[in-house]
């Protein structure tokens, strides 16, 4: 559900200085987006930005809800807005690039090429602002295993890119190690990196995930199952965790009742972030429960979603499967 151009699982909280917002009220704003409320939040925010319309951070906030939504262009407007009234600020450069980078990923390959070589421009950006911005550095290096060389990437800058992120987060910079063994079909390493990170990891149930999905992607779909339910039984707190845990066996086409339950325990818990709004965490359970044939449940999970979020896409599962035909 981590949301990914080139990154699987893009973790997207900030530090609480990029809240220091004069016209919004913080801690509602935060809630809401934490929440999935993502239309309580737009409601806020323009009455903000109608007030003042130069309001860095509250454009950086309103692009990141249309990035929940999946709303590419507002998303990208808005984050374009931020950082043209603070261009000193890393964490708006790099939601910029972050938007620009989804756009990319739904777009034709000409437009992919030119907006791929604003991604990297700037995720640079971030990290010169903040060398030690660990969310800048892991998106900045996964975009250099993942882009070719003619947009900027190079699995080469990316390993120039490890002792920087290893300084400020040696998990993510393990994580990053594994994508590049990965990359150069250096299986084994890349197991043993993603292994090492879940001991460094200040969140080890997400670490666990992630040795979850390279599990899924190359096959290997006990041992993803076995790293799935050691990541969820550390998930005390019930967190985005059990999403990434749940979308693994979804792509898998494996235990559907325990994705269903995994999902229904985040939807429940307190520990919801933005990593995996609400709304569209709603939309896979529909997803899930119409393949169960439970059309009901279903239904009631995209009603609560389109309540959250109007501007969010639904999936559209047809009258047949919603009536469990």
């Amino acid at each position: 559900m981590r949301k990914s151009l080139f990154i699987y699982g893009i973790l997207l909280l900030l530090c609480a200085a990029s809240f220091a917002m004069p016209s919004v009220a913080v801690d509602p704003v935060r809630r809401d987006l934490n929440l999935g409320r993502a239309d309580d939040a737009l409601l806020k925010l323009d009455a903000a930005l109608a007030q003042d319309p130069s309001d860095a951070d509250a454009h950086n906030l309103r692009c990141r809800v249309y990035y929940e939504e999946q709303q590419w262009e507002k998303a990208i407007r808005d984050c374009e807005a931020a950082v043209k009234s603070d261009p000193s600020s890393s964490n708006d450069h790099l939601w910029l690039g972050r938007a620009y980078g989804q756009k990319a990923a739904h777009s034709s390959l000409v437009s992919a090429y030119k907006l791929a070589r604003k991604v990297v421009a700037e995720f640079q950006q971030a990290v010169q602002l903040d060398p030690r911005n660990a969310d800048a550095l892991s998106d900045l290096g996964e975009f250099y295993v993942s882009a070719p060389g003619v947009v900027g990437g190079g699995v080469g800058r990316a390993v120039s890119l490890v002792p920087q992120l290893q300084s400020v987060s040696p998990a993510d910079a393990l994580t990053l190690e594994a994508r590049i063994a990965e990359s150069r079909k250096d299986y084994a390493d890349a197991e043993a990196d993603l292994s090492a990170a879940i001991a460094r990891s200040p969140s080890p149930a997400a670490a666990w995930m992630n040795l979850a999905a390279f599990y899924r992607r190359h096959g290997r779909i006990d041992d993803m199952i076995a790293a799935a339910h050691t990541g969820a039984a550390l998930d005390l707190h019930h967190g985005a965790a059990l999403v990434d845990g749940a979308s693994n066996l979804d792509e898998a086409r494996r235990e559907p009742d325990t994705a269903i339950q995994w999902l229904q325990q985040y939807l429940n818990s307190r520990a919801q972030s933005e990593d995996a709004p609400a709304f569209a965490v709603r939309a896979q359970l529909a997803s899930l429960l119409v393949h169960q044939g439970d059309a009901a449940d279903a239904e009631q999970q995209l009603a609560a979603a389109r309540a959250l979020a109007s501007g969010f896409r639904l999936p559209s599962f047809g009258g047949a499967a919603l009536a469990g035909r």
